[in-house]
């Protein structure tokens, strides 16, 4: 006897649509609320893209001119004090303002903001996917296992840098994207999860289920 009948479909054709993954705050608000969300969604285009450049850039170095990590860090750090020691004599010599340090670099509590995120974030991950992993939601349990798997396949034919830069960038441009085109998204990603929790349960109605058979008492 199926589980589910064609009534339970159809009430899903018609049940509005909601966000993506059911979120009920902003997008903003998800991503911590702070200096490191308004970087994420572009509302510090500056330091956004600087942060976009720099990303690049390091990728660049490692991937394209293959340098070795210490010798960049290295060289890094040469040409940085090259380049503040000529600015501090130029300014004594001409009068000039010496450098001072970015705020950012300097400011401890966007450091401490950062690694909050990405605790928070990494928390919210673990429990969301021992929620799935639980059996409490089927359909999204099926959608891990396939995003992991194609993950897996993907990562083997990328290493580990070219991996965490892509990690990188997407961070930085699909949260942006998604709150540009958020109804467009959440109305095809609702199809799509519509579409999947039907073919669920008629997988489900597949499966044969014999009859219980009462046992005789002598």
């Amino acid at each position: 006897m199926p589980i589910y009948d064609s009534s339970s479909e159809s009430e899903n054709e018609i049940t509005p649509r909601g966000k993506l993954f059911g979120r009920q705050r902003p997008m903003h608000a998800i991503l911590g609320g702070g200096k490191v969300a308004d970087v994420l969604l572009w509302r510090n285009p500056k330091v956004s893209a600087a942060l976009l450049t720099a990303v690049t850039t390091i990728w660049f170095l490692f991937e394209v001119v293959e340098y070795n990590f210490v010798t960049l860090l290295c060289h890094i750090s040469i040409t940085a004090m090259l380049a503040i020691f000529i600015w501090c004599i130029s300014a004594d010599y001409f009068g000039w303002k010496r450098p001072m340090i970015p705020q950012l670099l300097s400011d401890q509590a966007a450091f401490s903001e950062v690694v909050y995120f990405f605790h928070w974030r990494f928390n919210q991950f673990l429990q969301k996917l021992l929620h799935i992993a639980s059996g409490n939601d089927p359909v999204n349990f099926f959608l891990v296992i396939i995003s992991l798997y194609v993950l897996s396949v993907i990562g083997s034919c990328f290493d580990f840098v070219n991996l965490l830069f892509i990690g990188l960038v997407s961070m930085e441009t699909l949260p942006y994207l998604y709150t540009r085109y958020e109804d467009e998204v959440d109305y095809h990603a609702g199809q799509m999860t519509r579409k999947g929790s039907k073919v669920y349960k008629r997988f489900l109605n597949k499966i044969p289920r014999g009859t219980v058979k009462e046992k005789k008492h002598s």
